[in-house]
C-alpha cells in the first residue's frame, strides 16, 4: 500500500514494470551519473534543473529504492522539503521501497508540520516490524505529539534540515553486533551464528584511527576510500571472528553522521572515549579493543590495545608492520596473536571458523558491506558507498575455502535484490557456483540459492 492511499486525490501510479504508469529499467550508472548532476545543480541553488533532472530519472526509474532515497535524501540535505513530498510521496511504498526514503518523507512532514501525513507515515514504517528502527522511530512519535500539543520547537525546520540554520552536526556511534554478511540472511540461515548460552564476556572492537592523515573532516565528508574501509573493516572483521568463539558476545563500534557520511578519527581512542562508549551500552563491556594505523609511503604500521573496562586500565598492546607485499601474511598473523591472548575457542556449533588466507580483501570487502548497509538503512548516503559487488567477488575468489566471504557475496547481491538493483552476472554466477557445491551444501546454506533464483 502506497504512502498517498490516504492523502492523494487520484490513484497513484503504479510502480509495476509494463503496466500503466510504470516504469522500464534503466542503466545503473547513467541514473546515478544523472543524479549527481543534479546535486550538483542543487549545490548550485539551480532548482528548476535539478528538478527537470529528477523527473527525467523518475520517469524510468522510479520504481528503484536507490533512486528515490537519493532524491529525498538530496533534496531534504537542500531544504527542499516541499519538492521532496511533491516528488516522492505519491511513489513511496514502504514494503518495497524500505525505510530509508520514507524517514526522508517523515522528517519533510515534521518541517512542514503536516502531523496527520506524519503520523500516517510512521504506522506505516512501525508496520514494517524493524526491530533495529524502533529507538528512532519512537523519537518520530514524541515528535509528532509534541506538535500536536503545541510545541513547535521540537520538529527541525527546512532551513535547519538544509543547514542554512543553526542545527548541531551530530556525531554518534553505531554497534553492530553480528557479523555484517549476516544481517541480509539471519532469517534464511540462521544456523549459521550459533546461539550462545551461558555468562559471556562483552567485547567491543572500536573503529581504528587512521594516525598522520591531513584533513579528517574534509576526507570523512567524501565517498569511501580504501583507507576508509579499512578502519572499518579491521573492527569488524574481529567482531565476525569472536561471534565463532565460546564465552565472548563481540561488537563493532563505528562513527558515524547525522550528515550521512562516515566519520575517521584522527587519534587513538582514550579512557574517557572508553568510558563513553561503557556507559552506552546496554549492560556495560568487559572489554574495548582499539587500534590504530599510520601509513608512511605503503609502510603500514598498525597498534592494538586491549582495555579491561572495569578499571579502564590498557591491559596488552600488538603492534606490528607490512607492506603491500607482507599485508596478509602480517596480518593472518596477528590475528592469531589477539585470538591466543584473548584465549579464543571455537563454539561447538554454527559455521566452522577459519581465518581467511587473504585478510586484506575480506576487510575490505567487510568495510563495503558495512557502508552497503547503512545506506539500505538510510544512515549513509548511496554515494558514500562502493556500489556493486567488485569487492566482494574479489574476496570470495580470494578466498575461495571461507564459507564467510562467499556468504558475504551472497548477502551483497541479496541486498542489491532487496533494493531493485541490478546484479551483476559474474558475482551472481559465482554465489550460485558456491551455493550449489558441496562446500555451500556443508554451510547448510541452500534456502539462499533459492533466494537468488
Amino acid at each position: 500500500m502506497g504512502l498517498f492511499d490516504r492523502f492523494a486525490s487520484g490513484k497513484p501510479q503504479s510502480n509495476e514494470p509494463g503496466q500503466p504508469g510504470g516504469e522500464k529499467p534503466a542503466v545503473v550508472g547513467g541514473v546515478m551519473s544523472r543524479l549527481a548532476e543534479a546535486r550538483a545543480k542543487l549545490a548550485a541553488r539551480d532548482l528548476p534543473g535539478a528538478l527537470a533532472i529528477h523527473e527525467e530519472v523518475l520517469a524510468t526509474a522510479g520504481n528503484r529504492p536507490d533512486v528515490l532515497v537519493t532524491i529525498s535524501g538530496d533534496l531534504g540535505v537542500h531544504g527542499h522539503v516541499n519538492e521532496l513530498i511533491e516528488f516522492i510521496a505519491q511513489r513511496y511504498d514502504a514494503a518495497r521501497h524500505g525505510p530509508a526514503t520514507g524517514i526522508n518523507l517523515l522528517q519533510a512532514y515534521l518541517a512542514v508540520r503536516n502531523v496527520e501525513a506524519a503520523q500516517h507515515l510512521l504506522d506505516i514504517l512501525f508496520d514494517l516490524n524493524r526491530p533495529e528502527l524502533e529507538d528512532r522511530l519512537f523519537g518520530f512519535s514524541n515528535a509528532i505529539g509534541e506538535l500536536m500539543a503545541g510545541h513547535e520547537h521540537v520538529a527541525p525546520t527546512a532551513e535547519q534540515i538544509a543547514g542554512d540554520a543553526p542545527v548541531e552536526n551530530k556525531v554518534s556511534l553505531a554497534s553492530i553486533s553480528k557479523p555484517i554478511w549476516f544481517y541480509q540472511i539471519e532469517e534464511l540461515a540462521p544456523q549459521l551464528v550459533a546461539r550462545k548460552e551461558g555468562k559471556l564476556r562483552k567485547v567491543a572492537f572500536a573503529q581504528c584511527a587512521t594516525l598522520g592523515v591531513a584533513d579528517t573532516v574534509e576526507r570523512s565528508r567524501q565517498p569511501e576510500d580504501e583507507l576508509g574501509r579499512f578502519c572499518r573493516g579491521v573492527p569488524l572483521w574481529f567482531t565476525e571472528t569472536f561471534a565463532a568463539a565460546a564465552g565472548y558476545e563481540a561488537v563493532t563500534a563505528v562513527a558515524v553522521s547525522s550528515a550521512r557520511h562516515h566519520v575517521l578519527f584522527p587519534a587513538e581512542w582514550t579512557a574517557q572515549n572508553i568510558r563513553e562508549l561503557n556507559d552506552t551500552t546496554k549492560g556495560g563491556l568487559d572489554y574495548v579493543i582499539t587500534s590504530a594505523v599510520r601509513n608512511v609511503n605503503d609502510d603500514f604500521e598498525f597498534v592494538l590495545r586491549i582495555w579491561e573496562v572495569k578499571k579502564f586500565r590498557e591491559l596488552k598492546q600488538f603492534t606490528t608492520r607490512w607492506t603491500p607485499s607482507t599485508a596478509d601474511t602480517v596480518l593472518k598473523q596477528f590475528q592469531e596473536q589477539v585470538r591466543l591472548y584473548m584465549e579464543w575457542t571455537a563454539l561447538p556449533a554454527g559455521l566452522p571458523y577459519a581465518a581467511p588466507s587473504a585478510p586484506q580483501a575480506h576487510i575490505q570487502a567487510l568495510g563495503a558491506t558495512l557502508s552497503q548497509f547503512f545506506v539500505e538503512k538510510g544512515v549513509l548516503a548511496p554515494d558514500h558507498a562502493t556500489p556493486g559487488a567488485d569487492l566482494q567477488l574479489s574476496n570470495a575468489k580470494a578466498n575461495p575455502a571461507d564459507a564467510r566471504a562467499q556468504l558475504m557475496l551472497v548477502s551483497t547481491l541479496l541486498r542489491a535484490k532487496a533494493m531493485g538493483l541490478p546484479l551483476d552476472p559474474a558475482a551472481l554466477d559465482h554465489a550460485k557456483t558456491w551455493l550449489s557445491s558441496d562446500a555451500g551444501q556443508q554451510a547448510d546454506a541452500s534456502a539462499l540459492l533459492i533466494k537468488l533464483a
